[in-house]
């Protein structure tokens, strides 16, 4: 004991020498606990204060000297923000290009994206960091049982161990509570326009005082079924028997066949865009002292569905909300989340924390691969039946470990130091299957395999991160903080011609390859409160996304004649870029509280872009580096309470992000390759997007009352492909409403009506290769192209009961 507060002292003793410069009080920020030790701001009397804890401590959000944006629980519940597609249209800075249910969509922060547009989507993002909690996400879990969602603008690796190279978003949750029973229930019911059938989601939290005190239970789980509003109306009726395309219309927009020839042929299945989401998180609070908590977590959830969220352009003739494909495209991902986390003071000089998570996840998943294969020509178009599809199964295997120390001591120094391990494993197998052929090729294969491949990788990263900050006098604060990261990767993989091979036998060549590298980043950022109404920040940080391997087989020299699908040895693996931000921003509460925001502008040179390029042999889509880029603009956002029961949320956010040095080639087109150009303009994100909301709360007597919601909100164009060169396009701005009229019967039952995109709004929110692909291949024509679109109309009512 003595020798502790010695230490302590010594501590007090060497920031002492700052206050003495300053004055006798300082300002000082509260130590990362629960969001009840930050009271409330009396400035802001009548608007609620909003604790966040992405600056590692819990502060108001008016007080947190960083770009962040929170969405709090009542905020997700009450617009049906249920995951991270949901999230862009209320947080500025964001953009999601939501490709549907199939994957996580595209996430874009502040236009640092040089990538085409995809039909796809992304299950895997590193541009930034996901947490849930203390621990790194990598599924998009639904936003279920959450305290709110944080979202931290720019560079924060210098705080976090995942290294980010735009931002990270949090997840926040609500943790077991020792001492109360309490539980929810939640239904909903509603219609979706341009579908067959109904859609409902149950859900339900129970928290459960095993040992009061000591130790709880927490648990929530949730179901969603949403029926899906795209029809697949061509697929083939019996695979390598059936006609894929019974006549050659002549043109992209021609008739696929006569009504006869398409009942002989092909059939529709509707609505293959459906949601089936099982979700649950189950938490185990231990609290065997006062300066000890212990969370255990497993969480698991699993999403099937049938097809894309897109259609065909136009295809055949088909509509908005038609798909053309040949075959549906099922997509079944399930993830396993197993994490420890522990919180302990050590003393009164700093707070430690370890969060530690073993991921597993697993994505099977099957698509057409007809107009690849025909597109390669090898001349499977003489075969009149010819058609394909893919079978994939992709494992994700992670592991994290990130420790860090908080300073609690007091005094005009703070202080974070933390360390990070990251050991990433992916194994892949692959499989296109093209019914009837091998038969028709007079070739003994029963399994139909036309090509087959196998990747596994793996990437191992090493880091520690740590800030300093001062106070040198009151409302005056400096922090300086750094990272040094180190990986390497590996990657093995092969591939196999299985029609040029012995049944049952598929012979793979195998190869691999390995990349590693190291670096610093670093992070200074300076604030000053003039009133407790009114606080000015500037921040400049470096941001990184660390290199890899492509996940694709490597070649084996000499090839070998006929169809290969392989990366040479410089397209093995890519190496990191990085990110420059500076940032100044200020947040302010005016009329005696009645009126809250916040605005900042920010300038990012961004250098070594990883971008989306192609495989020499096979055209498989690999990461290369090149080019560089600038990103700027501002982002504001407020909240108003002009009187009492009425409040008004807005945002706006514009970005500049355009390329400062030309890339040559990058923009692959039929036949050829596009140079992208100094100054064109990113795609993936709008230049101007913003929301305005409203929210009046209506008593109806000293119990109940009745809220009405309104909110529009507002995405500008984006482009499909970098400058919308090579046959890109620009996807046209679109505004979707929301509205919702809630009867609470005091706080524990409320019933609500609601309905999203009031108008039934058209929009395509991304695509799927670019217009030259839409051609007519000797007779065939190609489904290369997609447009993904936004959801239709939804109408509903809901019930929330707590008990």
């Amino acid at each position: 004991m003595v020798q502790k507060n010695a230490f302590r002292a010594a501590i007090l003793s060497a920031t002492a020498l700052v206050g003495v410069w300053g004055t006798p009080g300082f300002a000082q920020t509260a130590p990362a606990e629960a969001s009840a030790d930050v009271p409330a701001d009396p400035s802001a009397e009548g608007l609620e204060t909003i604790v966040v804890t992405g600056t590692r401590r819990s502060v108001s959000i008016q007080d947190a000297p960083i770009n962040i944006a929170a969405v709090t629980a009542d905020s997700l519940k009450r617009d049906h923000i249920d995951d991270v597609r949901s999230l862009a249209a209320f947080t500025p800075g964001i953009t999601v290009q939501d490709t549907g249910p199939r994957n996580t969509g595209t996430i874009v922060l502040r236009g640092l994206s040089a990538d085409d547009n995809s039909s796809f989507g992304d299950n895997y993002n590193n541009t930034l960091a996901t947490y849930m909690g203390e621990i790194p996400l990598y599924q998009d879990f639904k936003f279920l049982d959450m305290d709110r969602i944080e979202v931290l603008l720019g560079p924060q690796g210098t705080l976090y161990g995942l290294g980010t190279l735009a931002g990270a978003i949090r997840y926040i949750p609500n943790r077991p509570d020792p001492d109360n029973w309490s539980g929810t229930a939640h239904g909903r019911v509603y219609g979706v326009s341009h579908s067959s059938k109904p859609g409902f989601q149950m859900d339900g939290t129970i928290n459960i005082p095993i040992v009061p005190g000591k130790i709880a239970f927490r648990s929530t789980t949730g179901y969603y079924n949403d029926p899906g509003f795209m029809d697949y109306v061509y697929l083939v009726n019996t695979p390598g028997v059936s006609l894929a395309q019974p006549q050659q219309p002549g043109t992209f927009f021609g008739s696929i066949g006569t009504p006869d020839q398409i009942k002989a042929n092909l059939h529709t299945y509707k609505d293959a865009n459906f949601e089936h989401t099982f979700t649950t998180r189950n938490q185990l609070g231990i609290f065997p002292a006062d300066w000890l908590k212990v969370y255990l977590t497993y969480a698991y959830q699993t999403t099937d569905t049938n097809g894309r969220q897109a259609n065909g352009g136009g295809v055949f003739g088909t509509s908005k909300y038609q798909a053309p494909w040949r075959y549906l495209e099922p997509s079944k991902r399930k993830a396993h989340l197993y994490a420890a986390e522990v919180e302990a003071d050590i003393g009164e000089i700093a707070q430690l924390v370890s969060a530690t998570a073993i991921t597993k996840q697993t994505i099977d998943s099957s698509v057409d691969v007809t107009d690849l294969l025909i597109d390669l020509d090898y001349g499977y178009e003489l075969f009149p039946a010819f058609s394909g599809y893919t079978k994939q199964n992709v494992k994700y295997d992670q592991f994290n470990q990130e420790i860090r120390l908080v300073s609690k001591h007091g005094g005009p120094f703070s202080w974070v130091l933390g360390g990070f391990y990251n050991n990433f494993r992916t194994k892949s197998q692959y499989r296109e299957i093209v019914p009837g052929y091998p038969a028709y090729a007079g070739i003994n294969r029963p399994d139909e395999v036309e090509y087959a491949s196998f990747v596994d990788s793996r990437t191992k990263e090493k880091a520690v991160f740590g800030e300093l900050s001062v106070t040198p006098i009151k409302n005056l604060q400096f922090t300086g903080g750094a990272r040094y990261y180190n990986y390497d990767a590996f990657v093995n993989g092969g591939q196999a011609l299985p029609l040029f091979q012995t049944y049952p036998n598929i012979n793979f060549r195998s190869r691999s390859g390995s990349t590693k590298d190291n670096g610093v980043v670093w992070k200074f950022n300076g604030s000053y409160k003039f009133s407790p109404d009114l606080m000015a920040y500037a921040t400049y940080s470096k941001g990184y996304r660390i290199g890899g391997v492509n996940r694709v087989a490597p070649c084996v020299l000499p090839l070998p004649p006929g169809q290969n699908i392989c990366a040479l040895p410089n397209e093995l693996s890519y190496q990191p870029d990085t990110t420059k931000n500076i940032e100044v921003g200020v947040r302010a509460t005016l009329f005696g509280g009645k009126l809250r925001g916040s605005i900042a502008a920010y300038h990012i040179d961004w250098d070594g872009i990883q971008l989306a390029g192609q495989t020499v042999n096979g055209a498989t889509g690999i990461t290369v580096n090149g080019g560089k880029a600038v990103s700027k603009g501002i982002e504001l956002t407020f909240t108003a309470k002009p009187f009492e029961g009425l409040t008004i949320n807005g945002s706006y956010a514009y970005n500049d992000a355009h390329l400062t040095q030309t890339v040559p080639e990058l923009l692959k087109v039929e036949g050829g390759a596009v140079d992208a150009l100094a100054g064109a303009r990113l795609p993936g994100s709008t230049k101007n997007s913003g929301s305005l909301g409203a929210v009046y709360e209506l008593p109806v007597n000293e119990r109940d009352s009745m809220v009405f919601t309104w909110t529009a909100t507002y995405t500008g164009n984006i482009l499909s492909r970098v400058g919308a060169l090579g046959n890109g396009e620009v996807l046209p701005a679109y505004t979707v409403h929301r509205a919702s009229i809630t009867y609470k019967l005091g706080p524990d039952l409320e019933f609500r009506a609601y309905a999203d995109n009031i108008f039934d709004k058209f929009a395509v929110t991304s695509v799927g290769n670019d217009l030259s692909r839409r051609i007519v291949n000797d007779g065939i024509v190609s489904r290369y192209y997609a447009n993904n679109v936004l959801s239709p109309r939804k109408f509903g009512v809901e019930f929330t009961k707590r008990f």
